[in-house]
């Protein structure tokens, strides 16, 4: 029974599952895992749990198709329908305005920091610092290795946007680290 797309609630996950789906082709809930792993995951992590349930829900929705192998593992690959493209421009052309999220448990701490000790928030700094580093030198390794390609020179704006927050953070962090060390 295939389930009314206006009558259903599409999430970001939603979205992230047909726009990948749509970019890579034919998919299994597993590529879709290793993909995200290191592409949208950088930004937007999320269960991947969902991952399995929600191209199920999506197909429902005629949005994705499926086809199951008959025999051995069985494996479901997924591929983007007709109807799944048109929600998936349409979605994309809305404007996004809500407010940035970001999910930063280094954040937090500092926000309740008045009740640790100094040697805590330190030790916080310091391991922010190497965090944001190594995560800079990924992105920047990403942008050596596919940078020069057209094929993917649309998905490098979202890399170029995340170096630029990562810098911003190890700036942050380092002078933290410093006033802290004082």
């Amino acid at each position: 029974m295939v389930m009314n797309v206006s009558t259903v609630k599409l999430t970001p996950t939603s979205y992230v599952v047909l726009g990948m789906v749509a970019m890579r082709g034919k998919t299994t809930s597993y590529d879709l895992k290793r993909a995200l792993s290191h592409s949208v995951g950088y930004f937007w992590p999320f269960p991947h749990a969902q991952l399995y349930s929600e191209p199920k829900r999506l197909v429902e929705l005629d949005l994705l198709s499926v086809l199951t192998e008959t025999d051995g593992r069985r494996r479901q690959t997924y591929t983007i329908t007709d109807s799944g493209m048109k929600e998936l421009r349409a979605w994309l052309a809305e404007p996004a305005n809500e407010q940035m999220q970001v999910r930063d448990i280094a954040e937090m701490k500092l926000f309740f920091g008045e009740f640790a000790q100094p040697e805590d928030m330190l030790a916080l700094a310091r391991a922010q610092v190497v965090q944001h580093r190594k995560r800079i030198d990924t992105y920047r390794g990403m942008k050596n290795r596919f940078g020069d390609r057209d094929d993917v020179a649309d998905r490098m704006v979202p890399l170029r946007l995340g170096l630029e927050m990562e810098v911003a953070a190890l700036r942050f962090w380092e002078g933290f680290e410093r006033e802290r060390a004082q």
